[in-house]
């Protein structure tokens, strides 16, 4: 389960482990196999797209609660699936596993086969943490609580929500290869690995003293580039690709064109994940008409936005934030660790308006850091966003703050530092057969 920003940053960390020399094999859903395969990388599907389609266009999508059931879905039904797709690739001694914080299939494979398992968690709101804890809620911060009183807090998330999404169902897909069931696993179990990778910088959350063991790589500043070789090329279906490379020649030529025709616009997101934001495409809309400002509306689905766009506003299905966002006044969007720290390595202000899971943490930290500004979806209209707009553009000192970020990030390469870690782990020598 995930979005196409979910995707990339592994589709980076896979890139340049195979320029490095390694056989890099890509399991997930079949909607990333295009996504996957044009990076030059083998790839291997482990549920059908239909799965990620029906759960985008799900009203749980965007919230928290909800959407926690309907990833938790998703994640434990396809858990065995992709255990056995990977189990039938291991070469013993010769095999490392790389995950993200909910592929589950990693662990369980490292565990039957005794392989070395690196965990690269793309957010710091999983790290729970009694001292600086994260915010998982809009309007819940319980870092100044009594530590016992955020203990009893997560212990009670976990038995009420977590427990019964997640590890009941995940202790019989373990129960069904001989393992021992598992405890609270989104408390210290989703830590349980040979290399924890945290893919941002400590400046951006700073290691408390009760996280578990993780490496601090820097974040994954991948956002599609070509990475594949003229044969690798070949080998796809000339004629999706020629129909896929018109379209985008045309949308970018289309978005030179409006970014060159005038001052520097302000780009709307609602993310890749989200198929269900049509007020905040027209509220964005009619804020960019009253303020008199150019915009760019960045939505995969045209259904989304108003049905007539002045000529100060341009749609894109997509497009690259790496060479959009240094050309943008601010950029408005849900607060996504990928978009976000897009943004942050641009240099430009952001208006963070965050809708659900690790967004609201990502975007107290945004805001603590002096770049960016927050307004919640019900506040997401009229003077309030006029005002939050006019501001963000104006504050001199938050431009300078926005500068001195972008220019610390020149100096990190989480992509290489991350390779450099997962590199680092002791191969296994012998691999373990699963337990029946």
């Amino acid at each position: 389960m995930g979005s196409h920003g979910d995707m990339l940053p592994f589709i980076g960390l896979g890139a340049v482990l195979q320029r490095r020399g390694h056989e890099v094999r890509f399991y997930g859903n079949g909607l990333f196999d295009r996504l996957v395969t044009r990076a030059g990388l083998h790839f291997v599907e482990t549920s059908d797209a239909d799965l990620v389609r029906a759960a985008l266009a799900d009203p749980r999508a965007t919230e928290t609660r909800g959407g926690l059931g309907l990833i938790g879905e998703g994640v434990v039904d396809t858990v065995l699936p992709t255990y056995r797709a990977m189990a039938a690739d291991v070469l013993p001694g010769a095999t490392l596993l790389l995950g993200s914080t909910l592929a589950f299939a990693p662990r369980l494979l490292a565990e039957t086969h005794g392989l070395p398992c690196a965990i690269a968690h793309l957010s710091p709101s999983i790290f729970r943490s009694e001292h600086r804890a994260p915010r998982l809620l809009p309007q819940l911060r319980i870092d100044r609580w009594p530590r016992l009183a955020q203990r009893g807090l997560w212990a009670l998330a976990d038995w009420r929500v977590i427990d019964p999404v997640f590890t009941r169902p995940f202790n019989v897909a373990r129960a069904s290869l001989g393992l021992p069931p598992v405890q609270r696993m989104l408390h210290r179990w989703i830590h349980q690995a040979s290399l924890n990778l945290g893919m941002f910088p400590g400046w951006f959350a700073n290691p408390q003293p009760d996280w578990p063991a993780a490496e601090l790589t820097g974040f994954p500043m991948y956002d599609g580039e070509p990475e594949a070789d003229a044969e690798t090329e070949a080998e796809a279906d000339a004629d999706a690709d020629a129909e896929a490379e018109a379209d985008a020649d045309a949308g970018s030529a289309s978005l030179r064109r409006f970014l060159d025709a005038g001052p520097a616009p302000v780009v709307f997101t609602a993310g890749t994940a989200n198929t269900r934001s049509k007020a905040f495409y027209a509220e964005s809309a009619a804020a960019c008409v009253r303020l008199g400002l150019r915009g760019i509306l960045v939505a995969a689905e045209r259904a989304q936005l108003p049905d007539i766009l002045p000529p100060e506003l341009l749609h894109v299905s997509y497009a690259r934030f790496k060479l959009l966002f240094p050309r943008a006044a601010a950029v408005v969007h849900h607060a996504g660790i990928g978009t976000l720290s897009q943004a942050l390595g641009a240099g430009v202000p952001q208006l963070v308006r965050p809708m659900a899971y690790d967004q609201f943490d990502n975007a107290a930290r945004a805001c603590d850091l002096g770049v960016a500004t927050e307004l919640l979806p019900a506040h997401y209209r009229g003077e309030r966003l006029d005002a939050a707009l006019t501001g963000l553009l104006r504050d001199r000192q938050l431009h300078v703050r926005c500068a001195a970020v972008a220019q610390r990030m020149k100096s990190e390469d989480g992509l290489s530092r991350a390779c450099d870690l997962i590199e680092a782990l002791p191969a296994s020598s012998q691999a373990r057969p699963a337990r029946a």
